[in-house]
């Protein structure tokens, strides 16, 4: 099997409980407030047309849709998109759907890319950006990530911390399982990707120059309301880069 096709076969059976973890599907109205906010700040305003690049079930481009955008999801897993289209029916939203890889999207021209948390599960990063540039040559880029690798300081300490309080209260999974080792060690960032590599994976595609924004309110909107606890052991860090027009 070749690793695309183990991606997409991971993908397909991953549809069912994805949605179980708070971070692929956040729950918490004042967590979804938090993150359309953001999404109007990072991208053009609407009725502008998107392309939400590895969306999964759909958790930016139902936010996307409800704000009036011309949203376009496009994922490698049928059964991502079978659950995406779902939802979208059942809140009476708007969103077209396309199957296949992130190297190979629709024609459009889009007015702007968005990912978020796609990056790390790429094969080939850099070809990914050069296409998304390629369907839309005047618009902008977004890439939603977060810090999931190794942290330093007090962030690492927090890090520590969670992972075994996650130990202790393991939280319902959000995946059936993982890639396999030999997968993980073919992805360019199958451990994570810093803040310092997305900013040169950018500026060395042809989106050119990028900004890096910290999303603080994504960050204290996962937080609040959880007890103090969670307060103390905090998230991880949550931020965009972003390119283009």
């Amino acid at each position: 099997m070749t690793a695309p096709e183990e991606i997409q076969q991971f993908w397909d059976e991953d549809a069912d409980i994805y949605d179980n973890s708070p971070s692929h599907h956040p729950q918490h109205p004042q967590e979804q407030a938090a993150w359309a906010a953001a999404l109007r700040r990072l991208l053009p305003d609407p009725p502008a047309s998107v392309l939400d690049a590895g969306a999964g079930t759909g958790f930016l481009s139902l936010l996307l849709a409800a704000q009036g955008y011309q949203v376009t999801a496009l994922d490698v897993s049928a059964r991502m998109l079978d659950r995406l289209r779902a939802k979208a029916h059942d809140r009476g939203l708007e969103v077209a759907t396309v199957q296949a890889e992130a190297t190979n999207p629709p024609a459009g021209p889009f007015d702007a890319v968005i990912e978020r948390h796609l990056i790390w599960t790429l094969p080939d990063p850099p070809a990914a950006l050069a296409a998304w540039r390629a369907a839309a040559p005047a618009g902008r880029l977004v890439l939603a990530e977060g810090s999931w690798g190794q942290a330093s300081g007090i962030a690492g300490l927090q890090a520590t911390a969670r992972a075994l309080a996650e130990r202790v209260r393991p939280a319902e999974p959000g995946h059936h399982g993982h890639y396999s080792g030999q997968l993980t060690a073919s992805l360019p960032y199958g451990r994570g990707l810093t803040p310092a590599q997305a900013v040169a994976l950018v500026q060395a595609s042809p989106w050119g120059p990028a900004r890096l924004t910290r999303l603080r309110d994504v960050e204290w909107a996962i937080l609040d309301g959880r007890g103090l606890l969670a307060e103390l052991l905090g998230t991880h860090h949550r931020w965009a880069i972003t390119a283009g027009s």
